[in-house]
């Protein structure tokens, strides 16, 4: 017993060293965000444009003129991106004028709210720092949320619809006698996560990463078919319900109005698409749009699809030999044998294409950050500590120096660098959660 004490007291004492230096750096790091949002709530500027404008929108359409007309929008030069629908489902926020006045407050309150929503993958009930972790990444992570705030962008909404939509389909595996219960909130789930998607487009192909839910193929794919559906609801409501509306809604994310802001694919945003376009301006590489979209997607495939898709494809690879059948078959065998490995892949596949989206505003890496919140909890101490570091303490820091994120591409890449610290970690230990 001497021996054996001997032997395990180095490993308690790194172990309680290791717990002392993380918990400075989680502390250290919550006060860099904290005081970055602080910091932030003392300058004496302007904010909150896009609160305003959907305000104005909802004001605009309310007193019988066309929203998507700025010259109609009282106090902005910005357009209204949403669809038609969304102008009488937003009208109760707008109400009274509370939202524009005290947007701030209730955005923190907002973003706290996801944090404590967001589901945990391990088989142990989330504990206080997992909860406080989680938040921490929702106000922090990417500096996403001080981008929400300073621009009071209705991502909020959508964030907290997402944080919803994926405590309903990461739940915990069923009992027998609970799997249809289990199955018709994740149906529920995917409906939301479908309807949160519709608000901006360019995010639908986040949808696909259902496909890795450890459920039987059948029910992956019903998943799948009513998110779609549920994305193409608003849209098919727009277009009967408000047929004029509508058409200006076109005219408007088409540039065809002219004379007023346009939301475009290529409008200033630190997304690969913008990154590919800003190297080949660079290089002097012409080609126009069919050359700029091929590079785009390879650039995509090449920094996040496929090297998610390969460290995905050599975990399913250590199943057993002699257990034939197709690719598509062994891997649903293998999700539905690891069903917290499973969510995990999904999180992660949601993290992997919502980063590769062709237009990720600053103030969408909140989205991005709730994603990453999942993931980040179940890190081990040096991917946690990076991830932290990388993810949270160093954009916090450029932000409180007073550096431009605008016109740059360091939520990119930072985003990039965390994407990889949770793609390592999973190909080191794929299957961890099982374990633990």
């Amino acid at each position: 017993m001497t021996d054996a004490a001997r032997w395990l007291a180095p490993s308690a004492g790194t172990a309680a060293r290791r717990n002392v230096w993380l918990a400075c750096l989680i502390a250290l790091t919550a006060l860099l965000v904290l005081g970055n949002l602080a910091n932030d709530a003392t300058l004496d500027l302007k904010y909150g444009w896009d609160t305003r404008v959907n305000c104005a929108a909802v004001e605009a359409h309310a007193e019988g003129r066309d929203p998507y007309f700025v010259k109609n929008l009282k106090g902005t030069k910005l357009s209204y991106p949403y669809l038609p629908v969304t102008l009488d489902v937003f009208r109760p926020l707008c109400a009274g004028g509370a939202l524009v006045e005290h947007y701030r407050g209730i955005f923190v309150v907002l973003a706290v709210l996801c944090g404590l929503i967001l589901p945990g993958l391990g088989r142990a009930p989330s504990s206080a720092r997992d909860v406080a972790l989680r938040v921490l990444c929702a106000l922090g992570a990417f500096v996403g949320f001080e981008w929400v705030v300073a621009s009071g962008n209705f991502a909020i909404l959508s964030g907290l619809l997402t944080a919803i939509a994926l405590k309903l389909l990461l739940r915990p595996p069923p009992s027998d006698a609970s799997k249809d219960q289990g199955f018709s909130w994740r149906l529920a789930g995917a409906a939301l996560l479908g309807l949160v998607t519709s608000f901006k487009l360019v995010f639908f192909p986040v949808l696909a990463a259902l496909y890795f839910l450890p459920l039987p193929r059948g029910r992956k794919l019903a998943l799948i078919a009513v998110a779609a559906f549920s994305f193409g609801v608003p849209i098919l409501l727009s277009k009967l319900l408000y047929p004029d509306l509508f058409a200006s809604w076109q005219l408007a994310m088409a540039g065809q109005i002219p004379g007023q802001h346009v939301v475009d694919l290529l409008e200033a945003n630190p997304s690969l698409l913008l990154l590919v376009l800003s190297v080949m301006d660079h290089a002097r590489i012409g080609g126009g749009k069919p050359a700029l979209f091929a590079a785009y997607a390879l650039a995509a495939l090449a920094l996040v699809l496929v090297p998610f898709a390969l460290s995905v494809l050599r975990a399913v690879g250590s199943r057993p030999e002699g257990e034939g059948g197709s690719l598509p078959m062994r891997l649903d065998r293998w999700l539905m044998d690891h069903p917290r490995v499973a969510m995990r892949i999904t999180v992660l596949a949601m993290f992997a294409l919502y980063l590769s989206s062709p237009r990720l505003k600053e103030y969408a890496f909140f989205e991005l950050a709730l994603y990453a919140a999942i993931l980040v909890v179940d890190l081990p101490a040096m991917a946690l500590a990076a991830f932290l570091s990388v993810g949270l303490a160093f954009p916090s820091l450029i932000s409180l120096l007073g550096a431009p994120f605008e016109g740059s591409f360091i939520l990119l890449v930072v985003a990039l660098v965390c994407f990889w610290i949770v793609l390592l970690d999973f190909r080191a230990e794929p299957k961890r959660l099982e374990q633990d």
